[in-house]
Order: structure tokens, then C-alpha cells, then sequence
């Protein structure tokens, strides 16, 4: 990876630092911002740092020879709403891939499947907010998420399951309502997490693209979940889905 940029003097979006034209038109954003990083280590060619401003690490390199950038989000839908409206706004992004991990909800989901939100339904307030007296269904781009599906089907040919339907996106982490997730399973959810309806709700509103590829890490019902280094292994595996589905047409 190439030296990282210095953005100390460089002001740029009140939470990116980063010049107009550093970021390619399309980026992968995982949550973590040391899987930032390691995306650009690992998977990025002759990748250089952004931003780093409060601690969220974004680069830009290429994938395949396509310019290509990643940039973390943070935790939650407050969090993503900021990062990728500003990358739709300021910086001439068009896409948008989150990839990151979720909780399954049925038994026909199992830890290490992915699951490609094709839907994300929501506890928080954002689909209200958008149009007044309207309640927004928030949903991906379709044309990367056709792109997705025939890649997940190519990468788990040896093993493994995708699965494409609705995800819920929580506000809460630690939200013990049984309940709810039971009612949610009966209407054909299959995962819970924390960021695509914040994703989704921004490119509707800035005229971008979006989709969330995510690996599931553990299980709502039974409690299996994969380990720190198993964790690593299936990661990538989505991590190439994604890519797959920003390069749509390239």
C-alpha cells in the first residue's frame, strides 16, 4: 500500500478531510475501520490513506484496474447517514456497497451464509423522515443487486448459501424483544444489523446507488457464531461479492 496522504491541514466535509477527486466514484464501506484498512492493505492495488478524521480510515486504490475507494461508516444509521451522505454530496460518488456482518433470524439462515439485503426494514424514525406523512420502503439499488446475486451464486458454489429478502436494521444493539424478531421471521426477515436502511434511506434521497452484502456471524436462535479468524476467512468471500456488484457495467 502506498504512503498515506497527510490530511491534517486538508478541510474537506465536517467529518471527511479528504480533497475533492480523492474518492473513486465507488467504495466499499465496511463498518470497522481497521477492516477499512485492511481492505486497502489486502484487497485495494497501490491504495493510499484519505481521511482519518475521528479515527475512520478511508483509501482509495483500485480493483480489477477500476479506481475504487473504502471508507469505514462507524456503528449504527446515524453514523452511515453522515459517511455516505457526504460521499454522494461532496465527493462524486455514485455506489455504495456496505459490507459487513449480521445476526440470523430463521433456521434456513445459517452463520457463515450471505445475505444480500434486498429490503431493509427498520425501528428507526429515517423512512418517516424523507417526505413528510410517508413512511419510505427502503430498498437497493436493483441493478447492483442483481449483479450480487449471480456473484454469490458463482462464489459459494462450493459450499455455503446466499440468501436475498429483508434485513431489519436496528437502532439498538442490545434489544431483548423476542417477540419482535419472532414477528419479523413470519414476515420473511432474515437478518438483523444496524446500517443498510441508513444506506439505503441516503441514496434514495442524494440520486445514488447502494447495496448491502453482508456475512452472517452469528445466530439469533441458537447462539452459533463464527470466531475472530473465521470471521476474517468468510469476510472476504463478501468482500468480493461486493466489489463484484460496484463494478455493474463498468
Amino acid at each position: 500500500m502506498a504512503g498515506n496522504a497527510s490530511t491534517s491541514s486538508v478541510t474537506g466535509t465536517p467529518h471527511i478531510a479528504a480533497r475533492p477527486g480523492d474518492f473513486a466514484p465507488l467504495v466499499l464501506m465496511p463498518g470497522d475501520p481497521r477492516r477499512a484498512r485492511r481492505i486497502a492493505e489486502t484487497f485495494l492495488e497501490d491504495a493510499r490513506q484519505v481521511t482519518d478524521v475521528r479515527g475512520i480510515l478511508g483509501y482509495t486504490g483500485s480493483h480489477r484496474g477500476v479506481p475504487m475507494s473504502v471508507l469505514a461508516s462507524g456503528m449504527g444509521i446515524p453514523s452511515v447517514t453522515i459517511y455516505a451522505t457526504e460521499l454522494f454530496r461532496h465527493y462524486g460518488v455514485r455506489r455504495i456497497v456496505r459490507v459487513g456482518t449480521a445476526g440470523a433470524i430463521p433456521a434456513s439462515v445459517s452463520v457463515r451464509d450471505v445475505v444480500i439485503a434486498s429490503a431493509a426494514h427498520t425501528d428507526s424514525s429515517l423512512s418517516r423522515l424523507l417526505v413528510d406523512g410517508v413512511t419510505l420502503s427502503l430498498a437497493p439499488s436493483y441493478r447492483l443487486l442483481r449483479t450480487a446475486a449471480g456473484a454469490a451464486e458463482r462464489e459459494l458454489s462450493g459450499g455455503g448459501a446466499v440468501h436475498i429478502g429483508p434485513v431489519f436494521s436496528s437502532d439498538h444493539f442490545y434489544l431483548d424483544r423476542p417477540a419482535l424478531f419472532d414477528a419479523l421471521e413470519r414476515r420473511g426477515t432474515l437478518a438483523v444489523e444496524m446500517e443498510a436502511a441508513g444506506l439505503y434511506a441516503v441514496a434514495c434521497a442524494e440520486g445514488g446507488e447502494a447495496l448491502a452484502v453482508l456475512t452472517v456471524s452469528d445466530h439469533l436462535r441458537t447462539g452459533d457464531a463464527l470466531t475472530a479468524e473465521e470471521r476474517a476467512t468468510d469476510f472476504d468471500r463478501t468482500l468480493r461479492i461486493a466489489a463484484t456488484a460496484l463494478l455493474t457495467d463498468i
